[in-house]
């Protein structure tokens, strides 16, 4: 059986063919833990109703056997989740979402991502994505090792900002060799918990998937595991509680400024799947955690913006670089904690 898909029987009918959506082997120290819940921690926005119920229709499969939402996973077992409708790879299709666009020519464009917009489909988002909407505007753009057609990088949903996407086969590599011997500039702002005793820092660990909860990214400090990983800050404001940062990626790895500064102490304001969307650094005081919770319903997502991208020209040689504007929301939390910070040095 392959990763494409799977079929019942060779004399099923078309409507009976099952596609496989999602595909997990367990670690080989892996305890043994009820199937629903081992695929709770691994698949995304989904609920333990949902997997019961595919369990229940034959839908969940251990070493190509079909299990019961209470079947243990064991070290190294193969654990499928299959559905009747093909995964988004298989229908990809354009939608009129409107783009912002920074640049454009003959072979890339670059664009300013909206926070809350997903950049491509995947579980839970099948449309309504930063792609969806490339394939609307463009015509023929060039696929990726991972079939996602256009896109060298990617930022989170929840993370605003600057990616550059390849019209053409002669662009995608250029920029994906660019991205891979890390000669690309890429610089983010950051708004974390706590102060910095210096003023600048480099942070190094591999970053590899989360053994406990396969949804986070976690640092190796022996680098026994993972991929390297780079990222190098700047203090750009102090608010006492908080502090604003410039990150410069050496490396980019999923979720690596999140996992990095989270490794240090200073995990991302309201960044809900490492914790900082509860208080981590100030006062008990009860005006206080008023005060930061109407921050968390102004910024309702990460304070992570991907400001400035820089890169070669494919075609012209030409060093080009670009810089976006701080999302309002962003700039609204930014401005709260300035009149916060100013307020208690009247005090």
């Amino acid at each position: 059986m392959g990763k494409d898909n799977f079929v019942i029987d060779a004399k099923t009918s078309e409507s009976d063919v099952l596609y496989e959506h999602h595909y997990f082997k367990a670690d080989r120290g892996q305890s043994p833990l009820r199937v629903d819940k081992f695929l709770m921690s691994r698949i995304e926005k989904v609920t333990r109703n949902k997997i019961q119920r595919a369990a229940k229709a034959g839908c969940i499969f251990v070493n190509d056997q079909a299990v019961k939402s209470n079947y243990k996973v064991k070290a190294e077992d193969q654990v499928k989740v299959l559905f009747s409708h093909p995964p988004y790879e298989k229908h990809l299709l354009p939608e009129e979402i409107d783009l912002d666009v920074v640049y454009e020519d003959d072979i890339l464009v670059v664009v300013n991502k909206p926070p809350g917009l997903v950049v491509h489909p995947g579980h839970g988002n099948y449309s309504g994505t930063l792609l969806n909407g490339l394939l609307y505007h463009f015509d023929q753009l060039p696929t990726n090792a991972n079939d996602r057609p256009g896109l060298v990088h990617r930022i989170d949903k929840d993370t605003s900002g600057l990616l550059v996407v390849a019209k053409t086969e002669e662009a995608m590599s250029h920029l994906a060799k660019q991205f891979f011997e890390k000669t690309s500039r890429r610089k983010y702002l950051a708004l974390v918990w706590g102060d910095f005793d210096v003023d600048r820092g480099t942070v190094i660990g591999a970053i590899g998937r989360n053994q406990k909860n396969r949804l986070q990214m976690t640092v190796f400090k022996d680098n026994s595991q993972g991929k390297d990983a780079v990222t190098h800050f700047k203090v750009l404001e102090r608010f006492g509680y908080v502090t604003l940062l410039e990150c410069q990626l050496e490396t980019g790895r999923t979720h690596q400024i999140r996992a990095h500064m989270k490794f240090i102490g200073h995990t991302i304001f309201n960044d809900e799947r490492y914790g900082g969307n509860k208080i981590l650094k100030g006062t008990n005081f009860i005006k206080y955690k008023h005060f930061v919770e109407n921050c968390f319903s102004v910024m309702s997502r990460q304070a992570l913006h991907a400001k400035t991208l820089g890169f070669v020209h494919p075609k012209t040689g030409e060093k080009m670089e670009f810089d976006s504007p701080i999302p309002e929301d962003f700039e609204n939390v930014l401005q709260k904690f300035r009149e916060y910070a100013q307020h208690k040095k009247l005090l």
